[in-house]
């Protein structure tokens, strides 16, 4: 059989050239190939690409960053490259980034999604939502179509036939999820979209049912910090429950897979960035897919990177920090129940402490 042909995706490009200038501090990740959308070509491939760079020693903490998911929003893909840049810049003059290096493990996927990125469209080639992939049902009612469906390929949200295997993106990117950072014993994970909205949101699970996680203590201190460290910040840090339910959502499921191992934390994040702040600069973007999920004018896009750079460089401090923030075991109940009062109104918390649903 002859050789797939790589298609020359800009993004791609982009990332490779960023590995090329890493050296020797980044490494390189082929997670597979999947095949490239519509108009690219008979037989057309598109790799899964993957950086690390940092200690790896399953002793020190992990944080990842993840992007491109949904391939329409390419601004998710943008923020996590234009982090990955940065870092690669800093790498060869700033003394203090290689010391933090030393304590905690960096990974990077900002293309998960490269034949939706493409086609320019949320699914990736075959169809499939990659956010509604994740074997995950939901506990409750979820929103019609946009909690996943398994109806049709052809409309937004599909889950996927029922008792397939994960697309290959979605594999992918749990593979190595569970490869490179569930070997950590404490892990946080970013993963940057943008989303209908007028506020920038951090969402945590759970997105399939709206039982607080187990580490409800944790993620209330890492809430605590942000608000400390950047007093005007915007971001509205919830779980994503309290906006809707939705199937097969792939940080739950990785959550849970971390909840399954001894002495394994995994905090997953979700940057929605609030798309409905560009529109209603532009309103022209309306008339415009990608103008729906994206800035189109230069300069603020330049804005939207400034911003949430601060925001990306600060879990990384956050991660390689963990053991001064982390709540002590003596004031665990009180972070529950400061976490209880501000996110789930009095709500009854069963299974606080159990396994997640």
């Amino acid at each position: 059989m002859p050789a797939q042909k790589t298609i020359a995706l800009p993004e791609l490009l982009a990332l490779e050239a960023l590995i090329d200038a890493g050296r020797p501090y980044l490494e390189r990740h082929q997670l597979g190939t999947v095949k490239a959308g519509e108009g690219s070509g008979e037989g057309g491939a598109l790799p899964l690409l993957a950086v690390t760079l940092g200690n790896p020693d399953p002793a020190v903490p992990a944080v990842g960053f993840f992007g491109g998911v949904h391939g329409l929003e390419r601004i998710g893909a943008e923020v996590v490259m234009a982090f990955l840049a940065s870092l690669v810049s800093r790498l060869r003059w700033d003394s203090s980034l290689h010391r933090s290096l030393e304590s905690v493990r960096i990974v990077f996927m900002p293309l998960v999604n490269p034949g939706g990125l493409q086609r320019a469209t949320r699914a990736n080639p075959n169809g499939v939502d990659l956010m509604r992939n994740a074997p995950v049902q939901a506990a409750g009612p979820v929103p019609w179509l946009v909690g996943g469906q398994r109806i049709s390929a052809k409309l937004p949200w599909f889950r996927g036939e029922l008792g397939a295997a994960m697309e290959i993106e979605s594999q992918s990117l749990c593979d190595f999820v569970e490869r490179e950072m569930l070997t950590h014993s404490q892990s946080i994970a970013v993963d940057c979209h943008s989303g209908f909205g007028l506020a920038d949101r951090i969402w945590f699970p759970f997105a399939h049912t709206a039982k607080p996680i187990p580490h409800l203590a944790e993620m209330h201190a890492l809430c605590e910090i942000l608000d400390q460290t950047h007093v005007q910040h915007r971001y509205v840090f919830e779980p994503q429950s309290r906006q809707y339910l939705t199937h097969g959502d792939i940080w739950d499921h990785l959550y849970m897979q971390a909840c399954g191992r001894p002495n394994c934390m995994l905090l997953p994040l979700t940057l929605e960035m609030g798309s409905w702040l560009w529109v209603k600069k532009n309103p022209r973007q309306l008339f415009t897919r990608s103008g729906m999920f994206n800035p189109l004018v230069e300069h603020r896009q330049q804005r939207v990177l400034r911003r949430h750079l601060a925001w990306l460089d600060f879990v990384l401090r956050a991660a390689a920090g963990m053991q001064r923030w982390l709540p002590l075991p003596e004031r665990r109940a009180w972070h529950e129940e400061m976490a209880l009062n501000r996110w789930y109104r009095g709500q009854a918390a069963q299974g606080l402490h159990g396994a997640p649903a």
